[in-house]
């Protein structure tokens, strides 16, 4: 692969659903505090993954990933706990999908049946707040679901289950492989969509001092989600080492990684800047934030709904792989299929009971970023570093200081509401 194309390849694994919930982290941490993590979590989450490719290429092989090199320098337990971790994370972004896939099917129906119905188009992009603040009062406009066998969180997250179980026993995965372009036409539109949107209505920052003081005292919220949008380092070394040249990995890296925080603060910052409500109506999936009948809207959630439906099988794929690594038993066609059952149980409870996408996101994050962004890759630098006699008590407080951010940064997520 050449430079443009390993840039653009990292860009787009990095980014996923976290996308749509970015100007929700922003409202949650207030806005100088937002700026603040995006910039910080974006150059530590880059040198931790360029540390784990400075490892890889000291003890490990192109073929080598985070495991392995665990296995290699600290042993198979370090080996187990990268798998499990990795689990934990696929199961995670498992979860959101659902709870978005439910999301954009549900609307995308309910706008086909109502243009259908009235046989004309509404051209509709009135703002609601479905949040019941105290500060603005209840939703003008509440979710009414059409009927009692279609409901957003009752009956279509069983409804997905039929469309996307099949998918998930495809013996050759490579198929969805070929929509991978959709991943990036879907991040075009997200940025066509939050400018035009923001530039019609201005900037609105009437609330800031409100905002920023009831915000930055649950910034770690932003953190933990951040976490996870800035998580590539389970499959870090795979991907650089498609590099045709291999000593411009840190370049690209870095490039990469610029691109992804201008993409996060464009689609989170922006909107947030131009939101025209109290910005605490901003939801952790922005298209909530806008009525079913808005055109730019229904072509988002349309377009979005089919690239995550392909994505969706992939994940799982990964998921069977790293549980298959774990237990020999859990490969096969019968262990697959139960791992499939469970992860789409799990994630219609997820999509009944708590389909809170931010929420979910924001512990997958800090959970499995304690692990795989802050801890092993600091561990193994000290672990090499070790072998070759270079650890100063400098580096090792250093890489031990990340771990503690880890730590707390996992922590606060259980003090904030």
């Amino acid at each position: 692969m050449t430079d443009t194309e390993v840039v653009e390849h990292v860009w787009n694994t990095i980014m996923g659903s976290s996308l749509l919930t970015m100007a929700w982290g922003v409202e949650r941490a207030g806005l100088p505090m937002a700026l603040f993590l995006l910039i910080f979590m974006a150059g530590l989450c880059l040198y931790t993954a360029y540390i784990l490719l400075k490892v890889n290429a000291r003890h490990g092989s192109e073929s080598c990933e985070v495991p392995a090199l665990c296995r290699t320098l600290l042993g198979e337990g370090a080996a187990a706990i990268a798998h499990t971790f990795s689990v934990i994370v696929l199961l995670g972004a498992n979860i959101v999908y659902w709870l978005l896939i439910t999301n954009f099917l549900y609307h995308t129906v309910n706008y086909f049946m109502d243009v259908s119905a009235s046989n004309i188009t509404v051209y509709n992009s009135s703002l609601l707040c479905p949040k019941h603040d105290p500060l603005i009062g209840p939703s003008d406009l509440p979710v009414v679901d059409p009927s009692p066998y279609w409901g957003l969180h009752s009956t279509v997250p069983i409804y997905v289950a039929f469309i996307v179980f099949p998918l998930l026993n495809f013996t050759n995965v490579s198929f969805f492989t070929k929509f991978n372009s959709l991943g990036t036409l879907s991040v075009f539109y997200l940025l066509i969509f939050v400018t035009v949107k923001g530039l019609s209505w201005g900037i609105n920052m009437d609330d800031l001092l409100v905002t920023v003081g009831r915000g930055s005292s649950d910034a770690a919220v932003l953190s933990g989600m951040l976490a996870l949008s800035f998580y590539i380092h389970n499959i870090i070394i795979t991907v650089m080492s498609n590099n045709a040249r291999q000593e411009k990995n840190g370049r690209d890296l870095t490039i990469a990684f610029l691109l992804v925080t201008v993409t996060y603060t464009t689609v989170g910052a922006f909107f947030y800047i131009c939101f025209p409500l109290a910005k605490s109506c901003i939801e952790d999936n922005i298209l909530n934030n806008f009525e079913m009948h808005d055109v730019m809207t229904a072509i988002a959630r349309a377009l979005l709904l089919f690239q995550v439906v392909t994505v969706y099988p992939l994940v799982v794929f990964m998921l069977r792989g790293e549980a298959a690594a774990l237990c020999a038993r859990a490969g096969g066609r019968a262990p697959a299929l139960l791992i499939n059952l469970a992860v789409m149980t799990l994630s219609i409870l997820f999509a009944c009971f708590c389909p809170d996408i931010g929420t979910i996101i924001r512990y997958t994050g800090a959970v499995s970023g304690l692990v795989h962004v802050f801890a092993l890759p600091s561990i193994l630098q000290m672990r090499s570093l070790q072998l070759r006699r270079k650890l100063t008590w400098w580096k090792g407080l250093l890489y031990s200081l990340i771990i503690v951010f880890g730590t707390f940064n996992l922590v606060m997520q259980f003090f904030i509401v």
